[in-house]
């Protein structure tokens, strides 16, 4: 049912976590993949300026948790055509640049993924900095508008394309201490809507896909006793795989999804319900 032979994807943020996990179910059901992240192994990376753009991107430069151009190999021994590609989402210039290398080496891209983000500026309202705020919104929600623009007019003229956003649920709940990440990722879902919309009469399909606490590498650096508080506030009283929430993006790509469009689609395991 959700099989992508001859079909190329173009993943953002997918050196790890969700990202990667979701390049590996696309690759897994046959499709080409373009592994892109703003980090790549063994690159010479100044970690402090780095660290201005995002405190988890410049903590995990250089670790063994960047697998942007292993995950591409990986892809390769499950028989499907995968690159990885160092690209920043907030850069369009360098988006294009991809995409012609993308297109030279396994054909335009038909389904974007938009998972690249940032989630590291937390702090309250009088103590929010607004080049921050900016950055949020900057990555998470124009860095998704950049890379479907870049696609678009292909797609409108296949008359065939998925783009499915990587949101998340507090993108409707909202987040304490996050306004610039909750802001971005509730925009993320009026810009599935109002593309979904635009995109409705030329075969391309536009969806959300809201996550919950997810135990991916940057879940995993919070201290034990919050990681008990957040399971505890899941009725499934666990964090979900990332594999969960890529088996999910893999069907919204597929063909068999066609009339699914427009839609927020929570995977929280019901961090979203009313839970004692």
């Amino acid at each position: 049912m959700t099989t992508l032979s001859g079909k190329t994807a173009l993943v953002t943020g997918a050196s790890r976590g969700l990202g990667r996990a979701i390049a590996m179910a696309l690759g897994g059901a046959g499709a080409n993949v373009a592994v892109t992240d703003l980090l790549i192994e063994n690159e010479n990376v100044d970690k402090e300026e780095l660290a201005e753009y995002s405190i988890l991107a410049a903590h995990f430069a250089g670790s063994e948790d960047v697998r942007t151009a292993s995950t591409a190999e990986t892809i390769r021994e499950m028989n499907a055509n995968s690159l990885g590609i160092k690209m920043d989402v907030t850069k369009p210039d360098q988006i294009q640049a991809v995409l012609s290398e993308i297109a030279d080496r396994m054909g335009y891209v038909d389904i974007l993924v938009n998972n690249a983000g940032v989630m590291d500026n937390m702090a309250t309202m009088e103590h929010q900095a607004v080049k921050m705020f900016e950055r949020d919104v900057g990555v998470n929600l124009t860095g998704a508008f950049n890379c479907i623009q870049a696609v678009w007019p292909h797609m409108r003229k296949n008359k065939w394309g998925r783009i499915i956003n990587i949101s998340s649920f507090v993108g409707l709940s909202g987040a304490f201490a996050q306004p610039g990440y909750g802001a971005s990722k509730a925009g993320m879902i009026g810009l599935t809507r109002s593309l979904a919309l635009e995109g409705a009469r030329d075969g391309i399909t536009v969806n959300a896909v809201l996550p919950g606490f997810i135990d991916t590498e940057a879940v995993q650096l919070h201290r034990p006793e919050m990681r008990e508080r957040i399971e505890k506030r899941i009725a499934m009283k666990r964090m979900g795989k990332p594999e969960e929430v890529a088996a999910l993006v893999a069907f919204l790509a597929a063909d068999v999804s066609r009339y699914i469009t427009g839609a927020a689609i929570p995977v929280t395991g019901g961090a979203d319900l009313f839970v004692f």
